[in-house]
């Protein structure tokens, strides 16, 4: 869900314009009774009566997919997982470059470190800072790592986040870079979905499970708190109290030397909040939009705006980016300059702050064009800005920072769907100087990536990738794979699909990556045109690219797979339902499908902003229709379907999977499952557990669109 997701980092993702969280409930409305649901004793996660039925069907997936070359399949998806030729994803503390690596060896994985000077060689040498297999081993607990935030600018003491099994769930450890150890005495955390952030060497922002009323309805915490060493937890001092019904509150310290300051959040959702700076003890509240995200950078405040902003007289349009002098702001001035603003096809994509500049990254029909802006050396003290030059024309990039305390260094990451990922340091003035690049996973000689569009059932222009054959005979007989996500404002970029590549394209067959309306590929407005009432408008979009490539004889229904993970499962479990004559397969993951219990489930009531409340009769009325669990049909002969999804899922629960695949199975249609015992919402706590999944959803779609 996010990566959010949320964005999945902090507010990353991991991933909304919600409902007013302040609007007294509903009064129930006279309706019918629903039926009971009779698959209610699937939803017990660790249940053994429900976990014999997670074998049974794990059983007979086995037997009915894992037959000959499917070893072979896997261990070959294996090897590019493993692959040492892999571009390790590095993050600079101090003078060295940390990496996080899994392997062959180290199926837990590894921490380690190198510099810049060993990184440029083909065989960097590592030093190995901890090695998760051992301490899971020495501590008879299956850790699956999360994150490592590291006080600057000294760099030595991390605050480090390890899962049981891959949940969101974290236990949080201090731990010394200098002795490689777990700091004795240091700030320590039980498990639980906690914030943890750096205030200074001995003080942190803290929030986490502190008892009773403690958390949201989202299960993330409430309450904001500063927690200094060597006291309990329990004398932590509050700084802010969030509601009950808001999704999270955090604080952290921007420890940006000369720019110091502490800011706390107050997330009502996704995709809003209060902001606040901590001063002398006090929030000082920054009066912006709470659709609108807030950063401090340096001396300034930088808005980028979620929704249109009438402000000092002048009207911002929703994805604008916007920056004020902070303290003016603060102090009620209002005079903004905008950064950038969107045009019908263009959207902020990312924003990166280096020592001096930002980088703007802009998805320009859904490919990347970056630009470096830079305060006061425009006419009269405004922004300039310039494109960074040589980066491909059609390619997707991910910035980030080097350092942005003391460089204008970036790195820089371009995918497309046939060249393997480069990675390349940027540096103000010079020419993208690359580190490293993948090998060839898989052929692609003779293989081309192009862009079309499909026209949705409202007239709107839906863009798609199709990856396929030069000179693909347009008889209707590709077997094509379908991915879709479409929501949470994430976009579908171009990327190097090695495991794909080596599993389907290879063999003959087609991908198609659809741009549909609730992601984020054209900006907020492309987001919240897919929001609760408007949610089906999607699947719309999804089914009319579908249509759109039977139009175009690229292949038939019989032909045609769909696949989409998380929302995405929702994506295509609604398809299927809709339109069970337009799919041969569909391969379900870690999905969402009962709407009318996943506001009670996990994390579920975090997205009600996104898919509306299902216990206000009014919004279940419309939640109804794109629940995929309510609307199937006795009679309907569906597609055959591969759920796959994990039983450590903490996020989306895996009894939406489950009773899904209860409900399909007892009328008797052909569906097919796979539960892993570990490994969160990614549904993988390994490499070779990926590879598992990947090599049985490859093998379905070929056997059930290709006869193979």
């Amino acid at each position: 869900m996010l990566d959010l997701a949320v964005a999945l980092a902090l507010a990353s993702s991991l991933g909304v314009n919600p409902s007013d969280p302040s609007a007294a409930p509903a009064a129930p409305a006279a309706q019918a009774p629903e039926p009971q649901d009779p698959y209610l004793w699937l939803e017990d996660v660790g249940g053994e009566k429900a976990l014999a039925w997670v074998r049974e069907r794990n059983a007979e997936s086995a037997k009915a997919i894992e037959g000959p070359g499917f070893p072979e399949l896997e261990k070959r998806i294996l090897g590019i997982l493993d692959s040492e030729e892999r571009i390790p994803t590095v993050e600079r503390l101090g003078k060295h470059l940390y990496n996080f690596w899994k392997d062959a060896r180290n199926p837990r994985g590894l921490w380690r470190r190198t510099t810049l000077e060993e990184f440029r060689k083909a065989r960097p040498a590592w030093e190995t800072v901890l090695d998760l297999d051992a301490l899971g081993a020495a501590e008879n607990e299956s850790w699956v790592w999360k994150a490592a935030g590291c006080k600057r600018p000294e760099y030595r003491r991390c605050l480090l986040e390890l899962s049981r099994g891959g949940g969101d769930a974290v236990v949080v450890r201090e731990f010394d870079l200098v002795t490689k150890a777990f700091v004795k005495g240091g700030f320590e955390l039980p498990e639980a979905k906690s914030q943890i952030a750096w205030r200074d060497g001995d003080s942190v922002f803290v929030g986490t499970d502190f008892g009773p009323g403690s958390m949201t309805t989202s299960g993330y915490p409430r309450f904001v708190k500063v927690w200094r060493r060597g006291t309990p937890l329990s004398t932590a001092t509050t700084v802010l109290e969030a509601r009950e019904d808001d999704v999270w509150s955090y604080g952290y310290r921007d420890l940006t030397r000369g720019f110091e300051r502490d800011l706390v959040v107050r997330g009502i959702t996704f995709f809003s909040n209060e902001t606040f700076l901590l001063r002398a003890g006090k929030l000082v509240k920054i009066e912006k939009p709470d659709s609108a995200r807030a950063e401090a950078w340096r001396g300034w405040l930088l808005l980028t705006l979620r929704d249109d902003w009438t402000v000092g007289g002048r009207t911002y349009p929703a994805g604008a980016l916007l920056a004020a002098k902070l303290d003016a702001f603060v102090a009620g001035d209002r005079k903004l300059e905008v950064l950038f603003q969107p045009a019908e096809r263009t959207s902020l994509a990312e924003l990166v702050s280096t020592r001096h500049h930002l980088l703007v990254n802009v998805l320009d029909n859904v490919r990347s064009r970056l630009w470096r802006l830079t305060p006061g050396k425009g006419s009269a003290g405004a922004w300039a800005s310039e494109p960074v030059a040589g980066l491909p024309e059609v390619a997707s990039v991910e910035v980030k920072a080097v350092d942005d305390d003391v460089s204008d260094d970036a790195w820089a990451t371009v995918g497309d769907f046939l060249a393997p990922t480069r990675l390349s340091l940027l540096a103000p003035g010079k020419p993208p100087d690359l580190l490293k690049q993948l090998p060839a996973f898989f052929d692609s000689s003779g293989l081309e990536a192009t862009q079309h569009e499909a026209e949705s059932k409202d007239g709107t222009r839906i863009p798609y990738f199709q990856v396929s054959r030069v000179g693909l005979p347009a008889d209707g007989e590709a077997p094509t794979l379908l991915y879709g996500y479409g929501g949470f404002e994430v976009s579908e970029t171009p990327y190097y699909p090695g495991t794909l590549g080596a599993g389907w394209l290879e063999r003959g067959g087609v991908y198609v990556v659809a741009n549909i309306r609730g992601g984020g590929e054209f900006g907020p407005r492309w987001h919240k045109a897919a929001l609760k009432e408007n949610r089906p408008r999607a699947y719309e979009d999804f089914i009319a690219v579908a249509e759109d490539l039977v139009r175009r004889k690229v292949t038939a229904p019989r032909r045609l797979g769909i696949l989409g993970g998380s929302n995405g499962g929702l994506l295509v479990g609604n398809a299927m339902t809709l339109r069970p004559d337009l799919f041969g397969a569909v391969v379900c993951a870690v999905p969402l499908l009962d709407m009318r219990r996943y506001s009670h489930l996990l994390a579920g009531a975090s997205w009600m902003g996104e898919y509306g409340d299902p216990d206000r009769p009014e919004e279940w009325a419309f939640i109804r229709t794109f629940s995929p669990y309510h609307n199937v049909r006795e009679g309907v002969r569906y597609p055959p379907v591969l759920f796959t999804t994990s039983t450590r899922d903490d996020r989306v629960h895996p009894g939406h999977a489950r009773k899904m695949m209860a409900r399909l199975m007892d009328l008797g249609q052909d569906v097919l499952y796979y539960e892993n015992v570990e490994g969160g919402h990614g549904g993988s706590a390994t490499n070779a557990q990926a590879a598992h999944i990947l090599a049985l959803e490859y093998t379905f779609l070929r056997q059930r669109l290709a006869g193979k």
